[in-house]
């Protein structure tokens, strides 16, 4: 890859070296069974592009720009978004594999998280007003100093948060999830 400006392109089975991503810019480009495991991202830029069943697992992220990018099916394991472009941002999970993510101080307003396992992701002192939890697993998931206002987690499973540490005006949980906000007390809910 020598180019610095790739537009309106299918990236199919590729496996990406450590230098294929840094300094580059994708507009409106798919990216199919990729493999990112081997790659450096640094000073990247994804714009209205879409990745499906890609494999992120251990990568590391530096300076990206995520833009109106849509993730379907990848495995994110590992990965920490904590240097993530926060200028303009808009970026969303659906099916995919995020255990032990860091997501630290990121501002994440909306976004969403669909049928995810978030096993252990690290969600401290993020603002994650308004995110949509859909039928995630957040068992371990760490919420300290966290906003969750408007958030929705009433499909979601096996979180625990506690609301005197974080901030949830406002947030949905089902009736099936008080446990996870009262688990600090050591009650029994019948």
């Amino acid at each position: 890859m020598t180019n610095d400006f790739f537009q309106d392109q299918q990236f199919s089975g590729n496996i990406f070296k450590e230098d294929d991503i840094k300094y580059k810019e994708f507009e409106n480009c798919q990216f199919i069974n990729c493999d990112f495991r081997n790659c450096y991202f640094t000073s990247v830029y994804f714009i209205d592009c879409t990745f499906t069943e890609c494999n992120f697992n251990d990568t590391k992220i530096n300076y990206v720009s995520l833009r109106g990018v849509e993730f379907f099916k990848c495995d994110f394991t590992n990965v920490n978004f904590a240097m993530t472009d926060q200028v303009i941002y808009d970026f969303n999970f659906t099916d995919c594999l995020l255990d032990y993510s860091k997501f630290y101080a990121l501002k994440l307003k909306k976004i969403r998280f669909t049928g995810c396992s978030l096993v252990s992701a690290d969600f401290m002192k993020t603002d994650l007003t308004e995110a949509i939890f859909d039928h995630c697993d957040l068992r371990r998931t760490v919420f300290i100093e966290t906003t969750l206002n408007k958030a929705d987690f009433t499909t979601s499973f096996n979180y625990t948060l506690d609301p005197e540490i974080n901030k949830i005006k406002k947030a949905q949980f089902s009736l099936e999830g008080l446990q996870g906000l009262l688990s600090k007390y050591d009650i029994i809910i019948k």
